[in-house]
């Protein structure tokens, strides 16, 4: 799965969209969604890489916990394995809610 295809599928949520992070000042209101590459997880063997998983990280923002944008987060992700953590950020008084799969 390509960037562009990530970025079209969570699209689909209707949710905005960014790759790595918005511009200063530039984000919107939340809920929104931010995704990342910040590793792979390589199949390797004798000292050879025959597989490459990009390890992509998907993160929701919301002000207040949401099940209804994670729905839609979770709806658009039904046909992908997908594991989830959430946490509270005091820094930002916000959620966020982490989604991982490789690809």
């Amino acid at each position: 799965m390509t960037l562009e295809q990530i970025a079209a599928l969570l699209e689909t949520t209707g949710l905005p969209v960014v790759f790595q992070q918005w511009q200063e000042g530039a984000a919107p209101p939340m809920p929104y969604l931010v995704y990342l590459f910040p590793y792979t997880n390589n199949f390797a063997a004798d000292g050879t890489t025959y597989f490459v998983a990009n390890h992509v990280q998907i993160e929701l923002y919301t002000q207040l916990k949401d099940p209804v944008s994670e729905g839609k987060v979770e709806a658009a992700l039904s046909s992908l394995y997908w594991e989830k953590d959430q946490t509270y950020l005091d820094t930002e008084k916000c959620y966020q809610t982490i989604y991982e799969i490789e690809v």
